[in-house]
């Protein structure tokens, strides 16, 4: 099967920006995140790697308050967000998640549209509008009223893309949106990725993909043990880490 390709993007965002500062997070005796500093200014992409279990799933939960930080502040388009309302917050942030999270027995409109109209209060006709404008950026208008699980995994998660993209969020977070994927659909969806970070999305993605990570990012973020160890551009981290321990990381990975 042909890696499926993404659709040309027109669409421009109003980008802000996203930053943490001394984040930590314990699951009981146990220190998850550890003092995690992050700043993505608006219109760029961060890419967060690093060995399985480093903490940056949960990072990324954190920062959308899924998870409370026990301390710290995150801060978007400059202003502290802890006290917000979780909802609303997740609200003006969209995640794509490793799984899909798809109602399967809903349509792909339905899926697309089910968060605006609740949430927003759209009306049907708006609804389905919108609906499929994401359907089109993401190449799947033509799948708008079939079921989720006549379709591939990458279309599956291009559908939870443009499910995200519905709700007009402010920056987009993907957790190993393409981990789940067979090989050949995960370039189509890290070339969406792509094509929404030069679109002038704020992104924060978490990736295996040291490819993407390269070719893409703006700052990379190496974490392990629940902490920042090494950041900053793609090509000064991987050609030269300074640390042993990302170092170590990058030799069995590249």
């Amino acid at each position: 099967m042909a890696a499926e390709k993404s659709a040309p993007l027109k669409h421009h965002f109003q980008p802000v920006s996203l930053s943490a500062s001394d984040i930590h997070l314990a699951f009981g005796p146990n220190a998850v995140l550890r003092g995690v500093d992050i700043d993505v200014p608006a219109g760029s992409t961060a890419a967060v790697i690093g060995p399985s279990g480093s903490g940056k799933s949960t990072l990324l939960r954190t920062l959308n308050r899924l998870y409370e930080p026990d301390r710290g502040d995150i801060l978007l388009d400059g202003r502290s967000v802890l006290k917000d309302n979780p909802d609303q917050l997740r609200q003006r942030i969209g995640m794509v998640f490793q799984s899909f999270n798809l109602f399967p027995h809903r349509s792909v409109l339905d899926n697309v549209t089910l968060a605006p109209r609740r949430l927003k209060g759209l009306s049907a006709d708006a609804a389905r509008e919108l609906g499929l404008a994401q359907l089109d950026r993401v190449g799947l208008r033509h799948k708008a009223d079939v079921r989720p699980t006549t379709l591939s995994g990458g279309q599956q998660q291009r559908v939870a893309i443009a499910r995200a993209l519905a709700m007009a969020p402010q920056v987009m977070f993907f957790d190993e949106a393409t981990s789940a994927l067979d090989p050949e659909l995960v370039k189509g969806i890290l070339a969406l990725i792509a094509d929404l970070g030069a679109d002038g999305m704020t992104m924060v993605v978490v990736t295996h993909e040291m490819g993407f990570a390269r070719s893409t990012a703006d700052e990379v973020f190496f974490m392990d043990h629940g902490q920042v160890v090494e950041s900053g551009p793609p090509d000064k981290l991987f050609e030269s880490a300074s640390t042993e321990r990302l170092q170590r990381f990058l030799s069995q990975v590249l």
